[in-house]
């Protein structure tokens, strides 16, 4: 038989590693170390100095690097926020659900409280569990929360014992503070309204008073004026509880530090999720114009701040042998995602994408790709790694690590367990790694090859210039000659297109069906 062909036996057989994958023997370790996710938004490939970047320095993620395991080809689930926190945290692709795209500030709770989650499983294994920063994955019932209330349900119902959060992004109201399903210094009096669909009170937004506005929109993020910044969505009321820009990045990391001083004397899961490098890029006045990168710079600079400060505070408890640490980003690279705010123009040969194609909400390579770091001194093995991995399989992973068997029917249904291969102790790659792209797009790859499936749609982004990679075509691309994916040879390579198509249509199943994933914003 053509051995580029699949036979029906391995097409059952891959069919059947979702339902095993989280049954496999838990690979137990004496010692259950503290498990810190540090998961950054927009950080691309070509971003840290660690990886290859030559106009800005990243001293303390460096440091990770050289302290762990920085993987070469690690992938996020998806090109966009909401999808690959949605795979993250239950370790199910994201397209397989419908209401997974990106979230509107307002969404209702996507992960219901019956669902199995990766804090859930550590916190059966005896962890106490947190996340701080940003969120993004809807909170209350369906119609949405009440602002002015108890906020049910949310990551407390769905295995975090504790949460401070940004109920989305910074770019969407409502710009404030949510800890433990409580928005922070609310004033009763002034209680908060929010919508996405029309107008709500009277507040100004960017598009009727431009005039108003310290950051300028490039396209969209032109509705509620918070700090002289339109976002998207309109939003009245809470006056008293709205964000400070500049300070975001310190409030997130001062709760995320304070939560690893509160409970330095037993095992913690901390999901510590930053804003940065997310526009609004509005970096500390310590941070601001120091990379000669414009805004954008900027703030990878405030990031990099960030985990050294988180650093130190592991260090300083005696914690940094006794904590594994996960960095990554959601997704790749954006320069321009909505506001003028000099990234463009100042990019100075920085290359945020690194050698690959695309960048966020994208098909190609770069849509998905990100920065992957693991550091457990003594545990985890120093180096680099080149193996095929994927954030979807953290799930299974940490679980098989704090010993504890997943049981239920709907639990991690995508996620492997490659804990060997996450400590170094393995070069084992994933035997084929799904990308989805913003608009739906579905790709797969499996060892050199990669293909992405016929989609409708623009070649490019008019707003944020980014090759999407869509095509009516199939494409395929050899990634061992071809790592920029420039050279489609989906035409000479017939039995290899077969062998994928068949391959991505197995992983999806014939009943499943795959959404829309929103808007460029």
């Amino acid at each position: 038989m053509d051995k580029v062909m699949l036979s029906s036996l391995s097409l059952i057989a891959l069919a059947g590693l979702q339902a095993c994958a989280s049954g496999k023997k838990a690979e137990t370790n004496s010692e259950k170390p503290n498990i810190l996710v540090i998961y950054t938004d927009d950080l691309g490939y070509g971003d840290l100095s660690c990886y290859g970047a030559t106009k800005i320095k990243t001293p303390n993620i460096d440091r990770l690097a050289k302290e762990g395991l920085r993987f070469t080809n690690a992938h996020a689930t998806s090109a966009t926020s909401t999808p690959s926190r949605y795979s993250l945290l239950t370790g199910e692709y994201a397209w397989r659900k419908a209401g997974t795209g990106i979230a509107p500030g307002d969404a209702p709770a996507i992960i219901l409280p019956d669902r199995t989650t990766l804090p859930s499983i550590l916190q059966k294994a005896g962890y106490y569990t947190g996340v701080v920063g940003k969120w993004h994955l809807g909170l209350g019932p369906q119609g949405g929360p009440n602002w002015n209330a108890e906020i049910t349900p949310g990551p407390q119902n769905i295995g975090f014992d504790y949460s401070y959060l940004i109920p989305a992004t910074q770019d969407r109201v409502p710009c404030v503070y949510v800890e433990n399903g409580q928005v922070i210094n609310l004033d009763p009096i002034d209680p908060i309204k929010v919508r996405f669909d029309q107008p709500i009170g009277n507040e100004p937004t960017g598009k009727d008073h431009p005039e108003m506005l310290r950051m300028k929109p490039s396209h969209g993020h032109n509705n509620t004026i918070v700090n002289g910044i339109s976002r998207i969505g309109y939003m009245s009321g809470g006056q008293s509880a709205r964000w400070i820009d500049e300070n975001m990045a310190d409030t997130i990391v001062t709760r995320a530090i304070r939560f690893i001083e509160n409970h330095k004397s037993a095992p913690f899961f901390l999901y510590y999720s930053t804003n940065g490098i997310h526009v609004p890029r509005t970096p500390h006045p310590r941070f601001a114009g120091k990379s000669g990168l414009g805004a954008r710079g900027d703030v990878i600079l405030e990031l990099d701040w960030c985990v050294g400060e988180v650093l130190k505070t592991l260090d300083s408890l005696n914690l940094t042998d006794k904590t594994m640490i996960i960095f990554s980003s959601d997704n790749g690279p954006v320069v321009d995602d909505g506001y003028f705010d000099e990234s463009v123009e100042n990019l100075n040969g920085h290359i945020p994408g690194g050698p690959f194609r695309g960048g966020k909400y994208s098909a190609f390579d770069a849509g998905t790709r990100v920065p992957f770091i693991i550091r457990w001194p003594g545990h985890v093995e120093e180096g680099t790694s080149d193996a095929l991995v994927s954030q979807i399989d953290l799930a299974a992973s940490l679980a098989s690590l704090t010993g504890q068997k997943v049981t239920t029917k709907d639990a991690f249904p995508d996620s492997h367990n490659y804990l060997k291969t996450f400590l170094g102790k393995s070069q084992t790659s994933r035997d084929y790694v799904v990308e989805h792209a913003m608009n739906g797009c579905l790709s797969v790859i499996r060892g050199n090859w990669k293909y992405i499936e016929p989609h409708k749609g623009p070649k490019l982004s008019a707003e944020t210039q980014i090759e999407l990679g869509n095509d009516t075509q199939p494409q395929l691309y050899d990634l061992s000659k071809d790592p920029g994916e420039k050279t489609n040879v989906a035409s000479q390579n017939p039995a290899i297109l077969k062998e994928m198509t068949d391959l991505l249509q197995t992983i999806r199943g014939t009943n499943v069906k795959h959404e829309e994933s929103g808007v460029l914003q």
